[in-house]
């Protein structure tokens, strides 16, 4: 099963070297034991685009969908057997990247 591990932060390319390098071992020791899926950071709230199709016309605006201090910074998506392990994992990056981080199952 597959699972969306999203990191938490308030701040965009706040990670410092020491956890970068923990990042980075963590990635590879999930490719290595065949969790990896995909992972990604994530450019700011103010970079976004929010685009609402359900009118007549296409609304597009500038910015996030929703104001908040916190956002959604980063994330992966993992192959775990269950949620048990999916947690396990998800502490795992948690702590390699000094985030707080959501685990949600894909449908």
């Amino acid at each position: 099963m597959q699972y969306l591990v999203s990191v938490i932060d308030d701040r965009t390319g706040s990670a410092t070297p020491d956890e970068m390098t923990a990042i980075h071992a963590f990635n590879e020791r999930i490719q290595a034991d065949g969790h990896w899926v995909f992972a990604g950071g994530l450019g700011a709230p103010s970079s976004a685009t929010v685009i609402d199709n359900r009118g007549d016309e296409a609304l597009i605006t500038d910015g996030p969908f929703v104001e908040s201090k916190e956002y959604l910074a980063g994330f992966w998506v993992m192959e775990a057997a269950d949620l048990d392990e999916a947690l396990k994992l998800a502490a795992e990056g948690s702590r390699a990247c000094n985030r707080r981080v959501e685990v949600r199952p894909f449908l």
